[in-house]
């Protein structure tokens, strides 16, 4: 039987096509290879990165974002390492190893400064960007995320992880079994809360390859007495939520937002999840478009 997700992914390239975007292949490094899906032409538009989570590639994750974006915006998609085409061979599992592999890529590219959009893990990355990145990383928009975390942090994890039993972070976000694979799609979004048998087979057979190198991505997470001190970022930081998030709830965005400081501002979404680009992705789109626009004073 044909893998739904595969036999898609001919059409979100097709569809990245017409809009003109194709992808690309760069060796950061020996041993480091970044997929990027780029514009064909990106002069004259200011450049939206937009980064993926930890359940699915750039493609599956943005596809709705690039086709309302890419009329006014340069928008570009990456795989991170170890999701989709990009790979490594170097032993670094941290989101610096990501971020400054990112800023590699986007300079081969030729982008010198650029808005980021992070959603969940992605989110991560693109903090983790504009703090070692100032000059390159414009403004950050993140979704469903946190500045740093990890495994071990038990009082940072949501209180409904708790009830579910999640001791690690790893349990929740790779699961091995159809069951725990449900789980995860159906705490992510707030309005698909039932997946059949082979839509999560086959979900799982193509977005979790690597599974050794993705939990040790997670390992690496740092959440440390550092980032319990007010976060200093010389962007300013939006934040774009599900007020229904599961997962990350809308309470937690605001405890992120007190400790962003003043230079943060906090958008959600009503019955929107943890999956708010998914699950209600003509607002999320609109509401996106109103942050970039202030941003670079676009109409």
């Amino acid at each position: 039987m044909v893998n739904l997700f595969t036999a898609a992914k001919p059409f979100g390239a097709l569809l990245m096509k017409l809009v003109g975007i194709t992808q690309q292949k760069i060796e950061i490094e020996a041993g480091t290879i970044m997929n990027f899906w780029v514009p064909n032409e990106m002069a004259n538009k200011p450049v939206v990165v937009l980064l993926h989570g930890f359940c699915a590639d750039g493609l599956l994750t943005w596809i709705f974002q690039v086709c309302a974006l890419s009329r006014k915006y340069a928008v570009v998609v990456p795989d991170l390492l170890f999701f989709g085409a990009s790979i490594t061979d170097r032993p670094d599992r941290s989101t610096n190893f990501q971020a400054e592999s990112l800023a590699k890529g986007l300079r081969m590219l030729g982008v010198e400064k650029c808005s980021v959009v992070g959603f969940s893990y992605g989110g991560m990355v693109a903090f983790k960007l504009a703090k070692l990145h100032p000059n390159m990383v414009e403004s950050v928009v993140v979704t469903g995320t946190v500045m740093e975390s990890d495994d071990e942090t038990s009082d940072e994890a949501p209180e409904s992880w708790k009830k579910k039993r999640f001791s690690r972070w790893s349990h929740f976000l790779l699961p091995e079994t159809i069951s725990a694979g449900r789980m995860l799609l159906s705490f992510g979004s707030h309005r698909f809360q039932w997946f059949p048998d082979f839509a999560v087979s086959d979900f799982l057979e193509v977005m979790y390859n690597n599974r050794k190198e993705k939990a040790q991505l997670l390992d690496a997470l740092n959440f440390g007495d550092d980032d319990l001190a007010p976060a200093n970022y010389s962007q300013r930081i939006h934040l774009l939520w599900g007020a229904n998030d599961r997962i990350l709830s809308l309470e937690f965005a605001w405890m992120l937002k007190k400790k962003l400081g003043d230079k943060a501002r906090l958008v959600w979404i009503e019955d929107a999840g943890h999956l708010v680009q998914m699950d209600r992705p003509y607002l999320y789109n609109r509401c996106l478009e109103k942050i970039l626009a202030s941003v670079y004073s676009l109409s």
